[in-house]
């Protein structure tokens, strides 16, 4: 069994290391042997090729290679002012989505961001100020979900908290230095369900939405 040769390499200068989720000597699934990874890009993330044994219920043993990638885990929180019934949410720019055919790449999003080495509540609120110039105070965790289990790694941390007043409509906020250019926008809450699928195509954004709505300080 190999591992990648350097587990102390970073891509881009984050916390994302080389070894960390690289698999060999898992346990925990008896039908499942990782039996090698090879590290095929570390720049923003990390891209690894695992290569594993995989016991069927027939008795049978497959071998598969499967390309696995690691951006690390991260957080994200519906802000919400619930006398006024309205949500604080975000609209930026996604290159991803933008080359995958949506019209021009600005999403409606809540506000979130990588953990790097925080723990997810101390990062979600620190993104929450970045992204909105909102301040949290107390912070309900809702769910962790894995976001996308065929090929990615991260785990996303998904909270809830109130905001209080209507703040600047004009504000523009983001970390420069990291190239955010990030607009804060008020959304009456049943205006903002209406918008899933339509105006609002993220899937953390539409989770939370539909918990807010379903169990959440919109349920009533």
């Amino acid at each position: 069994m190999t591992q990648d040769a350097d587990a102390t390499q970073t891509a881009a200068g984050r916390n994302v290391h080389v070894g960390d989720l690289a698999g060999v000597g898992l346990t925990g699934n008896s039908e499942v042997t990782i039996t090698d990874s090879e590290t095929l890009s570390a720049d923003w993330g990390v891209l690894r090729a695992l290569t594993f044994e995989h016991r069927h219920a027939n008795g049978t043993t497959s071998v598969q290679r499967r390309e696995v990638y690691d951006r690390g885990n991260g957080a994200t929180v519906l802000l919400y002012d619930a006398e006024r019934a309205t949500v604080l949410l975000t609209r930026q720019f996604r290159l991803p989505v933008y080359v995958n055919g949506h019209s021009d790449g600005m999403l409606l999003e809540t506000a979130a961001g990588l953990l790097d080495e925080d723990a997810p509540e101390d990062a979600i609120r620190r993104e929450a100020e970045e992204e909105t110039g909102r301040v949290i105070g107390d912070i309900e965790h809702v769910f962790d979900v894995y976001m996308s289990p065929g090929s990615v790694t991260e785990k996303l941390h998904f909270y809830a908290a109130e905001y209080l007043g209507a703040g600047d409509p004009t504000l523009h906020a983001g970390v420069l230095a990291e190239g955010e250019d990030i607009e804060v926008i008020e959304l009456v809450f049943s205006d903002a369900l209406a918008l899933i699928g339509i105006g609002i195509v993220d899937a953390k954004t539409i989770m939370l939405l539909q918990w807010a709505a379903l169990k959440g300080p919109f349920s009533g």
